[in-house]
């Protein structure tokens, strides 16, 4: 395995998702980017889980190869034998149909099989899903489909790769780099749109969106998970949204004005958290001896970029910001609305293959007039609940347990981050946690 300083391989991009004659191509891109976020690592850092929301990385790579022995392999490869009796136990996720597994918060006890092991597994899979793939033409219509599911769901798991990564060298004492900093793209070194030369943030553009009934949920041909559809009507009044994300130095404002400490902007839940795990300011920042704002990013501890958006929040603190501020966050239809209104596509975005591993500033002659951001750089908060939308049913089997059971007690998120394969988003795209978590690459954009 190469040193923790190496610089990461050059990323693959997926590219749309393809028709059946190239998805022995795509599959391949997709498993190797697997392999090349955890390049970088030791193997000693790919067993580590600091936290019940982090998974080793190690558990990452069996666990995707395990999806597609589990639900490809074994059900439409004639004669397939499993590599591992065990590891149906070991690298299942949370699929209650398929039998017992490892304890989600015990994954980081796993030191056996050793990482060698792993990645034989994963070769092994790959050869046989080669075989599996060339004969796809003659296989029924659901194993396309559960083809193209896989490649989303290791897309997927690639996003908590590099968040996982980020979280589990941060708890190191050393503060180690994922990347040194020339192994990585130029950043955006240039004053973002609206902020001065010294680098204090000017306000954002108001841009309005107009009321109306939409149609929400996923509309275009191609793939999308069960809980972007059915498409729906929704009434939104009109409302406007800032042109871009909260930065760095917005949500400095708000610490330097003692929001952390003011119960008022805050919900009674956040509240209690904030004062419970003595937050004071975004995950990942901190404060040198003489005052200044450092945050551990991909190269390590490094000043505070005041310019790039804000990210690592809860919703408690997006929303005690945006209360602070006078503001509040959008709905996901908002959210939604306001994307098409606009026009956002990925392309042009800071994505996982663009290879920062941070979100970035705006370029110096970003358009104020047009809204910035929306896909790519942070998952944004909104203020919905992750609930089903009308008419949604729940497929039957163990792919039922993907998405329904979990809608409960979470908030969406929408837009992707720098973490996310572009090849991965949609305008749709529901993403969901808890509202106190804060490890993803999540931020906020105002509405009123």
């Amino acid at each position: 395995m190469a040193p923790a300083s190496s610089p990461l391989p050059t990323l693959a991009t997926p590219g749309p998702a393809p028709a059946s004659p190239a998805l022995p191509a795509h599959y391949q891109a997709v498993r190797a980017q697997s392999v090349a976020l955890v390049q970088p690592l030791l193997p000693e850092d790919t067993v580590v889980q600091p936290t019940l929301d982090v998974s080793p990385p190690k558990w990452h790579l069996a666990h995707t190869t395990w999806f597609w022995e589990t639900f490809l392999l074994k059900n439409y490869l004639p004669d397939y034998e499993v590599f591992h009796p065990d590891y149906a136990f070991l690298f299942n996720s949370y699929y209650n149909s398929l039998g017992s597994r490892v304890n989600r918060a015990d994954r980081g006890t796993l030191s056996r099989p050793p990482l060698a092991d792993v990645y034989r597994y994963r070769t092994y899979v790959d050869e046989h899903m080669a075989t599996l793939l060339g004969q796809l033409a003659e296989l029924p219509a659901a194993a396309t489909e559960l083809v193209e599911l896989g490649l989303h769901h290791e897309q997927q798991h690639q996003e908590l790769l590099a968040t996982d990564i980020k979280y589990i060298l941060s708890t190191n004492p050393l503060a180690p780099a994922y990347l040194e900093q020339s192994a990585m793209p130029a950043a955006t070194t240039a004053p973002a749109d609206f902020a001065s030369p010294g680098g204090a943030t000017r306000p954002a553009a108001w841009l309005p969106v107009p009321g109306g009934i939409y149609a929400i949920g996923h509309q275009q041909e191609g793939f999308s998970f069960d809980n972007e559809l059915p498409v729906h009507e929704v009434l939104v009044a009109p409302f406007e949204l800032q042109n871009r994300l909260v930065t760095n130095g917005d949500f400095l404002q708000f610490i330097e004005a003692g929001g952390y400490g003011q119960f008022q902007f805050w919900l009674g839940e956040g509240w209690d958290l904030v004062n419970r795990e003595g937050w004071l300011a975004p995950l990942y920042w901190s404060q040198d001896p003489d005052g200044q704002w450092l945050r551990y990013g991909p190269s390590g501890l490094a000043p505070l970029n005041l310019a790039a958006p804000v990210s690592h929040i809860s919703f408690y603190e997006a929303d005690a910001y945006a209360h602070w501020a006078g503001t509040r966050l959008p709905t996901e239809a908002e959210w939604e609305t306001a994307a098409r209104h606009f026009g956002a596509t990925p392309q042009g975005g800071n994505w996982l293959e663009t290879g920062h591993f941070d979100p970035q500033p705006l370029a110096a002659d970003a358009d104020p007039s047009q809204c910035h951001q929306l896909l790519g750089d942070c998952w944004e908060w909104t203020y919905s609940p992750y609930h089903a939308y009308p008419g949604y049913q729940r497929a039957a089997g163990a792919l039922g347990e993907y998405n329904g059971k979990f809608m409960i007690n979470q908030l969406v998120l929408r837009g992707g981050s720098c973490a996310t394969p572009e090849s991965h988003i949609r305008l749709t795209y529901r993403n969901f946690f808890h509202a106190d978590k804060r490890w993803q690459f999540t931020g906020l954009r105002l509405a009123r």
